[in-house]
């Protein structure tokens, strides 16, 4: 069923010039002029096709048409509150759901979420496996983490990242073969593919040769010892980005995330 368009702006206004029987005051309250409160008055007339307001001796007046309307229409007002109230809600949730590559959930985001629920016990997440292609619309999301060269049509922010590095096993060779997976940098002559980054690591640690995977995913393995760095990083225009469309990025739950992860 089509709804009837309503000019909310007239009847917030004859809402307020109804409780004080001025348009002095209601302008006031409304933070308008009196001239302004009096345009919308009549343009809301012209439209009901009804008069709102008369003026006699004793000052401003509701008509029967005007007094018929009242009651509903705050009660209308109320039932507004209310809905906002209700999609408000979801702010103060402690529910989080993030979308991420798996490899980077299983190697840098759950210790991460580990400590940040430490920290607030209250905290639940849902997490989901997902690729650069995040569909918000469908999977009811909160934040996503993808790799690319940034957030494409979202909101977002930079994992803080050295950018790429080539690890193998303690005991590899230099010129050991290489590892590929989908985001190699180089695969001629690889050994092994895989895949995805992590997987990628894991070949590596394993001595089936060397990869070049992203710092961040690599950090935790290199600061253990179970894979080693050939080399110094190499700075990429591709990296991880926290990235939400722009209502849901405005969220305090979402903005307090973001900062923590992105310390």
């Amino acid at each position: 069923m089509k709804r009837t368009h309503l000019p909310l702006n007239g009847l917030r206004v004859l809402d307020a010039a109804a409780r004080h029987l001025s348009f002095t005051r209601a302008a006031d309250e409304l933070a308008v002029t009196p001239a302004a409160v009096g345009q919308q008055i009549r343009a809301l007339e012209d439209t009901l096709g009804v008069v709102l307001f008369r003026r006699t001796t004793r000052g401003l007046e509701l008509t029967p048409e005007g007094e018929a309307g009242l009651a509903p229409l705050r009660d209308g007002f109320l039932q507004f509150e209310e809905a906002v109230r209700a999609m408000q809600a979801g702010q103060s949730s402690k529910s989080l759901t993030i979308a991420a590559p798996r490899d980077l959930t299983d190697k840098w985001l759950m210790p991460r979420l580990a400590a940040i629920a430490a920290a607030d016990r209250d905290l639940r997440f849902v997490l989901i496996g997902a690729d650069e292609t995040v569909d918000f619309t469908q999977a009811n999301l909160d934040l996503a983490i993808r790799w690319g060269e940034g957030p494409g049509e979202h909101e977002g922010e930079a994992l803080e990242s050295d950018g790429m590095v080539t690890v193998a096993a303690p005991a590899v060779a230099i010129d050991a073969p290489l590892i590929a997976w989908p985001g190699s940098p180089d695969d001629t002559g690889a050994l092994v593919r895989v895949d995805d980054a992590g997987l990628a690591i894991d070949a590596a640690a394993a001595g089936l040769g060397r990869a070049t995977v992203p710092q961040l995913l690599a950090a935790a393995d290199l600061a253990s010892g179970r894979v080693i760095a050939m080399g110094e990083p190499v700075p990429s225009r591709l990296g991880y980005w926290l990235v939400a469309p722009l209502p849901q990025w405005r969220q305090a739950k979402v903005r307090a995330l973001v900062d923590a992860l992105a310390q």
